[in-house]
């Protein structure tokens, strides 16, 4: 069973080294690339004010938050949902710096220890789309996937455009799998095929021919200038 999980994070601001603590944690479940419906939602209290940039892109005001849990109280929740799973996230390292500051703070293992692989999906993407604009709201786009009621960036929202960017990214994938515990019975054996037994006709250029491509280079030539090089090198004898 291939189970993966699609995470996103809103934070108070940019720096988790430098004391900004996770607002919201939205995750949603697939198994065997279907969505299960399964999800997992947080709103959290920062025990700290949120940077008015932030707050006017998730729109999670300090009063808002004031009631919600701190995130200790949802750690074991969280991390026995996660565990096992391959973790998806747009732009991981953003999202795993500010997970691994709050584990810390608990005294626990750093994220990467606790689930069985992470992917970055926006690394997936430069590697698709190379020299392109690849942020989630790009990616809807050139993918073709519905992001109208995005109006902020809502955790639980993005982790569900996310798997539905991740399953147009990968679409396909999934008819080249094949099952290591299969074992193949059937041997393909390909004839080994003689070629010295073919002669293969060559065809020279008519005089015609000769003519018609001198005229072209000749007009080539004096369309350049006399730059060609053709005209400028000397034929070794």
């Amino acid at each position: 069973m291939s189970r993966q999980i699609f995470l996103d994070t809103e934070t108070t601001g940019l720096s988790a080294e430098g004391g900004d603590r996770l607002v919201e944690i939205g995750c949603v479940e697939m198994v065997n690339r279907r969505l299960t419906g399964e999800v997992k939602h947080f709103y959290l209290n920062p025990e700290r004010s949120s940077h008015p940039d932030a707050v006017r892109i998730h729109g999670l005001t300090d009063e808002f938050l004031a009631d919600k849990p701190v995130f200790a109280a949802v750690a074991d929740e969280l991390m026995d949902w996660l565990a096992g799973a391959e973790i998806i996230i747009h732009n991981a390292a953003f999202d795993v710096g500010f997970l691994d500051a709050e584990l810390r703070r608990l005294g626990r293992p750093r994220f990467v220890e606790q689930v069985a692989q992470i992917t970055d999906s926006l690394q997936m993407a430069r590697e698709m789309f190379p020299g392109k604009a690849n942020s989630l709201d790009a990616l809807c786009r050139r993918l073709e996937v519905d992001n109208s009621n995005r109006t902020f960036h809502g955790a639980l929202l993005d982790a569900g455009l996310l798997a539905e960017v991740y399953i147009q990214m990968t679409r396909g994938q999934e008819s080249l799998v094949i099952d290591a515990g299969e074992e193949r019975t059937e041997t393909l054996e390909l004839e080994r095929i003689d070629f010295g037994q073919f002669t293969l006709p060559v065809l020279c250029a008519t005089a015609e021919e000769l003519a018609a491509h001198e005229a072209v280079l000749a007009e080539v030539d004096k369309n350049s200038g006399g730059k060609t090089l053709w005209r400028q090198e000397t034929v070794p004898q």
